[in-house]
């Protein structure tokens, strides 16, 4: 065994029941499980909020998602269509058409982002993370029917099981040079059936209503033109190389996103904010870690004769750094062991049993939701090790100062 590491295991296995020392070594190990216990829940929150932003997201996004570089909107034919559905590893493509629109249903009116999509729109499993009610249902060309997020389907005070009252859409017709008095003439303006309630995500509920592409198509005036088309990809293909491949295809014309870079803004805010907290949360166990510096520092001096004896037997300085800076190793490792232990039981248990809920009846979710990832426990222990490093350091230098006539 090392010299240095047998020596410091000793100090730490102190028998002496009323060493103040060893009391200190006690509480700076518990100081430092706590903190890497906290790092490792708090950062397997953020990757549970993270993992359920893209859960939620990628049920109402589609895997991919194409759009014009320049201008809102581009034209599509069908041998065009065809092209981008013989593309290696595509299953379905959905054409959209979205924009905003004033929607009225009996006395309450709210503005809205109308979605126009193909028929092909509920193949892509959609809504598989959220809740709805009613029944999935685009209608016809003849009779459309609506899809609506729940908060627009609330701001509206809608009623699914009214048989007779419509959903009123009225969307801006573009300004002519030619002025007119008459305020019908400024607008389009069609009805369709709601069929059914969704709920994914707040910023979809409250302003998403889904419509058949032929009834948006005919109402914003856009024949032939489509502000994006959606993309699901084979089971069995990655959606990397796939989005490769459609760049490939498309040119830089297009842009094609997978669902994080559709909403990198918010998927970054969120690692970014995960970031502070690791920084918050690793100073937070640096102040707790000074308790090694202070035992260690204590010990120099309490054990300030046994390390003359050291270095009267012929130690070098290098072996008394070591004995202390493993001694502080010893504490703080352990008080890892114990963190990182617990803080995977009680991540584990969060995720098998959800011990602490969200206490939000509306949420898709119960409980808060956690998933542990294997570099999470990297960079913590990686923490601990520059921690122990700092706060041993000096004590081992002062210790290693002693001189052998000081016995």
């Amino acid at each position: 065994m090392n010299l240095s590491f047998f020596i410091a295991s000793r100090y730490f296995r102190s028998k002496k029941k009323r060493n103040f020392i060893t009391v200190l070594s006690r509480i700076s190990m518990i100081g430092v499980a706590v903190g890497t216990m906290a790092l490792v829940v708090v950062l397997s929150v953020f990757n549970g909020l993270e993992e359920l932003v893209r859960s939620l997201y990628a049920s109402f996004d589609a895997e991919l998602k194409v759009e014009a570089t320049v201008g809102k909107s581009f034209t599509v034919d069908e041998a065009w269509l065809q092209g981008i559905q013989e593309v290696e590893g595509v299953a379905i493509v959905t054409e959209v058409i979205e924009d905003n629109a004033l929607f009225k249903y009996r006395d309450f009116q709210h503005l809205a982002r109308l979605k126009g999509v193909s028929d092909n729109y509920l193949d892509h499993d959609r809504f598989g993370a959220g809740y709805v009610w009613g029944s999935l249902d685009l209608g016809t060309e003849n009779r459309p029917k609506a899809i609506v997020g729940r908060g627009v389907g609330f701001f509206l005070s809608m009623d699914l099981d009214n048989e007779f009252e419509m959903l009123q859409v009225f969307y801006p017709k573009a300004p002519r040079s030619a002025g007119t008095i008459d305020p019908s003439q400024m607008y389009n303006s069609d009805r369709l059936k709601p069929s059914a309630f969704f709920s994914v995500d707040k910023e979809f509920d409250d302003n998403y209503i889904i419509a058949p592409l032929s009834f948006v198509a005919k109402l914003l005036n856009y024949g032939d033109r489509r502000t994006a088309l959606e993309i699901k990809v084979k089971d069995e293909a990655s959606i990397q190389r796939v989005k490769k491949r459609l760049r490939d295809h498309l040119g830089d014309d297009f842009t094609v996103k997978d669902t994080d870079e559709q909403h990198a803004g918010l998927l970054r805010t969120i690692k970014i904010e995960k970031l502070f907290v690791f920084i918050t949360l690793s100073f937070i166990l640096a102040v707790a870690s000074f308790n090694i510096f202070f035992s260690l520092s204590m010990m120099a001096i309490e054990k300030k004769r046994d390390t003359a004896i050291l270095f009267a037997l012929g130690a070098r300085e290098s072996l008394v750094k070591g004995i202390y800076i493993k001694q502080g190793a010893i504490i703080a490792f352990a008080g890892a062991a114990i963190g990182l232990i617990v803080g995977f039981l009680l991540v584990w248990a969060q995720d098998r049993f959800g011990l602490v809920s969200l206490g939000i009846a509306s949420s898709v979710i119960d409980n808060y939701p956690v998933k542990m990832v294997w570099t999470d426990f990297l960079w913590t222990s990686l923490a601990v090790v520059a921690i122990t490093f700092l706060a041993a350091y000096r004590p081992a230098l002062i210790a290693s100062k002693v001189k052998a006539n000081e016995l």
